[in-house]
């Protein structure tokens, strides 16, 4: 094994589009990190292939945090530690849905429960009539495509030097903020197709350059558009920033977990 860097952040996303938090601790699990993306909602103006309303269409859900009501439950399967005592250590089972109960603080600051039809009929303003909206549920993670994303702080800083201003890597809406020990932007490409050891149990394969969207223009604060950082990406490196993985082994990140390539 090679230690090429360490666990420089670690972001959950509980609602699809919506803001993330960061956490210094998470359970990555096959389905990517517990908690991420549980929902999202489903448009009817929205291709049967990919149903789901997102900041492509309402940039100003990217202003709704979501907020677990039980946030210490919220991190880790609850007999997680009981199920990795267990020879050879067994995967944990998910917990009831009430550990993960959910509500979303509007940009206005109000608190609303998920499935309050109110927040439904926000997420539609300025939107054509179209757009009737579903909540989703599934513990399988309402992700693109794969179960995790990687970047690295090298990457988030060269796209940001090339346009000529400084980038919010929450941008990028990764779970996962590497930070190498040498070397500079888009090393993490090199790893497509190998393997990472992330902490002391969690195994990830790397599958794919992670092709980029208009999410990467939102300003995750403002929700403001910046055209040129995905200009940038698309002509100077492909279309495409940061990594996706799959996850091989379950277990618990922490911030500053080293990284580990496997030879």
């Amino acid at each position: 094994m090679t230690t090429v860097g360490a666990v420089d952040g670690i972001w959950r996303y509980p609602v699809k589009s919506m803001r993330g938090e960061e956490l210094g601790e998470a359970f990555v699990g096959f389905s990517g990190v517990y908690g991420g993306r549980l929902y999202a909602f489903k448009s009817s103006a929205c291709e049967n292939g990919f149903p789901y309303l997102t900041g492509r269409e309402q940039a100003q859900m990217l202003l709704f945090r979501p907020v677990f009501r039980e946030p210490t439950l919220a991190l880790r399967p609850e007999y997680l530690a009981e199920a990795e005592r267990e020879a050879p250590g067994l995967n944990p089972c998910f917990d009831n849905p009430d550990n993960l109960a959910l509500e979303i603080e509007t940009p206005s600051g109000e608190i609303l429960s998920i499935d309050d039809p109110a927040l439904a009929r926000l997420l539609r303003q300025g939107l054509s009539d179209g757009h009737d909206l579903t909540l989703l549920r599934s513990d399988r993670a309402l992700t693109d495509c794969r179960p995790i994303s990687l970047i690295s702080t090298q990457t988030v800083q060269q796209l940001g030097d090339e346009i000529g201003e400084p980038l919010d890597p929450r941008r990028f809406r990764a779970n996962l903020y590497l930070k190498f020990g040498s070397g500079g932007g888009f090393g993490e490409d090199d790893f497509v197709g190998r393997t990472l050891d992330v902490g002391p149990k969690v195994r990830v394969s790397i599958l794919e350059r992670d092709p980029r969207c208009k999410m990467i223009t939102l300003d995750p604060d403002t929700a403001e558009m910046n055209p040129k950082v995905l200009r940038k990406v698309g002509r100077g490196h492909g279309g495409r920033a940061g990594v996706y993985g799959a996850v091989l082994v379950e277990g618990m990140v922490h911030r500053g977990d080293t990284i580990e390539l496997l030879d």
